[in-house]
């Protein structure tokens, strides 16, 4: 058996191509359903997120499975199959097994390190799972894919640095106040930034917030969603002294904080830190404003140049992962043989032993004159020889399951021997 692999993300399809692929969360059970009705395939699993659709399954035919894998995701979003398939990759086997274990670890996502994707995966087995799609090959498969995650979780440091601006923001200021909590935040502008950068302030201990905006109605909307105060834009800067963070980030033309004006507030607050995050472009703050005492200035450049630090340390802490990885990639591939070995070393034992008991009884027939000792030495000497004579063939058989090349001897125990019945052996 193997697992398959087939889908497209980020790294092969533009958005308009994802999207027509995409499978609503709340409408899995029909997929799933016409995915394991395919002649190839015996189990089956749908991730789908905004990067990323794939297909998890598990055949006895890989290169039929693939095909029909394929063309079952052009044919259920009607598209056509030729176009579609210039998007598409495939894997199965060992590659596959990497693959997942490696998007499970967020190795494969657009921003390394990202929790997202681990909960997603989990998700879509528990649709597998709730429609029965999912056997005892994906079970064990995707319990090695979310326990590899957590080992490069709790092993390397791949998700401890910040690479978005706004969490990067979260980050300098932490080291600014070494903690967050009852600090207060102002937001100059309501725009989506202000608004993701203050989620983060938030979540990470701030108290108070403050929005101000040239529209006053998006301002008390935005202060409504945090708890929060709404400022007129024209009163502000009156209460600027209010604030240990200020985050800016208008459509002005010109600057909306002078130095002259940020001088007056540091006198107010006694020189505490002032930390202002200035990510408009053109700039809200007068650089100037970084020479006064106490004031911790940064726009959208000095942020992007902490989000590239972190990526590279990211990136090393990525070939840490890797090697995790590897190593369970190997630990899985090592129990899946044994899915194809121990079946048939159970059906040669069975066969064998068959052969000796009917040898057995039709030879002690005819030995009227054997006491009970002396039969019982006869079948003790036809088990050793039994067990001696499959000593060699058993572990041959276990070492190259060990090894991932057993395909051939398998093939030749089972001819030599007329095994027919290993797959009642493996249900």
């Amino acid at each position: 058996m193997k697992i398959i692999v087939v889908g497209l993300s980020h790294k092969t399809a533009p958005v308009h191509i994802r999207e027509k692929v995409a499978f609503p969360p709340d409408k899995m059970e029909e997929p799933l359903r016409q995915l394991l009705e395919l002649p190839s395939i015996s189990e089956a699993l749908i991730v789908s997120t905004c990067n990323r659709v794939e297909l998890y399954a598990v055949s006895r035919q890989p290169e039929a499975a693939i095909i029909e894998l394929k063309k079952f995701l052009a044919d259920f979003h009607s598209l056509d199959s030729s176009a579609l398939s210039e998007h598409l990759y495939n894997f199965e086997g060992t590659e596959a097994i990497r693959h997942v274990l490696r998007v499970s670890a967020s190795l494969d996502s657009m921003v390394i390190g990202e929790p997202q994707i681990l909960g997603q995966i989990k998700t879509a087995y528990g649709y597998a799972c709730e429609h029965k799609t999912a056997g005892v090959i994906l079970n064990r498969f995707l319990r090695k894919a979310f326990s590899t995650a957590k080992r490069v979780r709790t092993e390397t440091e791949i998700a401890s640095n910040a690479v978005s601006v706004s969490f990067a923001a979260v980050e300098l200021a932490r080291k600014i106040f070494n903690s967050l909590e009852n600090k207060t935040v102002m937001l100059i502008g309501a725009g989506e930034m202000c608004e993701l950068a203050a989620k983060h302030f938030i979540n990470n201990g701030v108290s108070k917030v403050l929005v101000t905006n040239r529209t006053f109605s998006r301002a008390e909307k935005l202060a409504e969603e945090f708890n929060g105060t709404a400022v007129t834009f024209e009163n502000f800067r009156e209460q600027l002294h209010r604030a240990d963070i200020v985050l800016s980030s208008t459509g002005a033309p010109d600057y909306v904080l002078g130095a002259k004006k940020l001088k007056e507030v540091c006198k107010l607050r006694r020189y505490k830190p002032m930390f202002l995050i200035d990510i408009a472009v053109p700039r809200d703050i007068d650089p100037a404003a970084n020479k006064l005492d106490g004031i911790y200035l940064y726009d959208v450049d000095d942020l992007q140049g902490v989000v590239q630090a972190n990526l590279k340390e990211r990136q090393k802490e990525a070939a840490k992962a890797e090697l995790i990885v590897e190593a369970e990639v190997e630990q899985f591939c090592s129990w899946l043989a044994t899915l194809e070995v121990t079946p048939t070393i159970v059906a040669l034992r069975r066969k064998i032993e068959q052969i000796r008991q009917a040898e057995l009884e039709k030879t002690l027939s005819g030995l009227n004159s054997l006491d009970d000792k002396q039969r019982k030495a006869i079948e003790s000497m036809t088990s050793a020889m039994v067990n001696k004579i499959l000593h060699q063939p058993t572990h041959i058989l276990k070492q190259t399951s060990n090894g991932g090349d057993s395909n051939c001897y398998l093939d030749a125990v089972r001819t030599l021997f007329n095994l027919t019945d290993i797959e009642k052996l493996k249900k």
